[in-house]
C-alpha cells in the first residue's frame, strides 16, 4: 500500500514485469529503466489520481469522487503473452499497445466504503518499443503515454466518438505533463 505526505489517499498496486533480456538493446537510456521499478508506478497512479479527485472532472462516475484507497494491477508483457490475452478476452487477433480490465461496478456506486477495485492493466513491452521509435520519444514517456490511457478506462472513461477520445487524449497529456 502506498500512501504519501499523511494523505488518507493509498494506492495498493499489484505490479509484474517480466524479464526482457532480449530486448535490453532499446534500454540505453537508463531513465528508461525505470518502467520497470514498483515504486515509480506507485507514485505516478498517486500523482495522478490526487489530480482527477481535485479536478472531478465529469468523465469519471461520480463516486469515484469519494474513495479514499484505491487498488489496480499493471502488467508488462511480451506481444505473445499480451495476443494470448486478446484473443480470450476481446476475440482479436494479434498483440496490443495495451488492454485494461475495468471491475468498477454499479455496486462500487452504492457502496459506502472508502476503497474501489479499479481493475488490470496490461502493456505489451514490444508494442511500447515500437511505438515509441515511431513517434520519436523515449520508451518511458511511451509507456506513461499507454499507461495513463488504460487507466483512464479503469476509472469509467470511454471515448465512444472523435470528441470523446480527443478530450481523453488531452487528458493524458495533461496527467503525463504534471509528473515533471
Amino acid at each position: 500500500m502506498y500512501q504519501k505526505d499523511n494523505s488518507e489517499l493509498q494506492i495498493d498496486l499489484v505490479f509484474e514485469c517480466n524479464t526482457f533480456s532480449d530486448l535490453s538493446d532499446h534500454f540505453q537510456n537508463k531513465s528508461d529503466n525505470i518502467i520497470f521499478e514498483s515504486g515509480f508506478w506507485e507514485e505516478v497512479f498517486f500523482c495522478w489520481i490526487k489530480i482527477i479527485l481535485s479536478e472531478k472532472n465529469s468523465s469519471f462516475p461520480e463516486f469515484i469522487f469519494e474513495k479514499k484507497s484505491f487498488s489496480l494491477s499493471l502488467q508488462i508483457v511480451d506481444d505473445n503473452e499480451i495476443s494470448s490475452i486478446n484473443k480470450k478476452w476481446m476475440n482479436k487477433s494479434g498483440p496490443t499497445d495495451v488492454l485494461s480490465f475495468p471491475i468498477i461496478s454499479d455496486i462500487d456506486s452504492m457502496e459506502d466504503l472508502f476503497f474501489i477495485e479499479l481493475g488490470d492493466l496490461f502493456i505489451s513491452i514490444e508494442m511500447t518499443i515500437k511505438q515509441s521509435l515511431e513517434f520519436n520519444h523515449s520508451i518511458k514517456r511511451e509507456m506513461l503515454w499507454l499507461v495513463s490511457h488504460g487507466f483512464l478506462h479503469l476509472l469509467g472513461w470511454e471515448h465512444k466518438n472523435d470528441n470523446e477520445l480527443e478530450n481523453m487524449l488531452n487528458f493524458q497529456e495533461y496527467l503525463i505533463s504534471r509528473l515533471d
